[in-house]
């Protein structure tokens, strides 16, 4: 089981949306864009215990980082995510990641709530040593609340760009928003993918 920070910067866009090269900004070069398709479902408590405390729970397939996702709030634009690996156990949400909710959770079965299906868009950001500054990952989601877990059972589709970096980097940051906004997106009206999904 891995745990590392994950900071990131959440934006809303149109489906017609252009994505703006970032190869211009000061000290960085773009790779060039690589598609994976992700699929991922959502676990929570039958009273949405998680979603109420802004945790998110998943099993995604699919892309460079498919297994088990818990993630935890730890400050603005800031989550602890706890990854544990595919198993034999199929769907079965593994016990150290059940253990670290258990306090949320207090004795409520976590169960599959959601499936969000992605087309996602990655550019990596390097700086001029080719260290990994940013990933600008653009999203095509299609998700769907599930009929068994209470949800309407409809499909519904957006597109969103997020902007990750490995540690904070104020600057390039910034511009990176800067330059997104200058192309139409809109700051994210929601913290998670989920959250969206559970909202509308």
């Amino acid at each position: 089981m891995a745990e590392h920070l994950e900071i990131e910067q959440k934006f809303d866009v149109d489906p017609g949306f252009t994505r703006p090269p970032f190869g211009g900004l000061a000290g960085v070069s773009a790779d060039e864009p690589v598609t994976h398709q992700l699929s991922a479902t959502y676990y929570d408590t039958p009273d949405g215990r998680l979603a109420a405390s802004k945790i998110t729970l998943r099993r995604r397939t699919g892309g460079t980082d498919a297994g088990w996702h818990l993630k935890l709030p730890a400050g603005p634009g800031a989550r602890r995510e706890v990854h544990s690996p595919l198993s034999a156990a199929g769907s079965a949400v593994p016990d150290e990641l059940a253990a670290r909710v258990a306090e949320v959770t207090d004795g409520q079965p976590l169960a599959p709530i959601a499936v969000l299906d992605t087309e996602r868009v990655v550019v990596t950001l390097r700086g001029d040593d080719g260290r990994v500054l940013a990933e600008v990952a653009d999203d095509t989601v299609t998700a769907r609340r599930l009929p068994e877990a209470g949800g309407p059972g409809g499909v519904q589709r957006w597109r969103e760009i997020e902007v990750e970096v490995p540690e904070a980097v104020p600057d390039l940051q910034r511009a990176a928003a800067e330059r997104l906004f200058e192309a139409g997106a809109r700051p994210a009206g929601h913290g998670s993918k989920l959250a969206r999904l559970l909202d509308s």
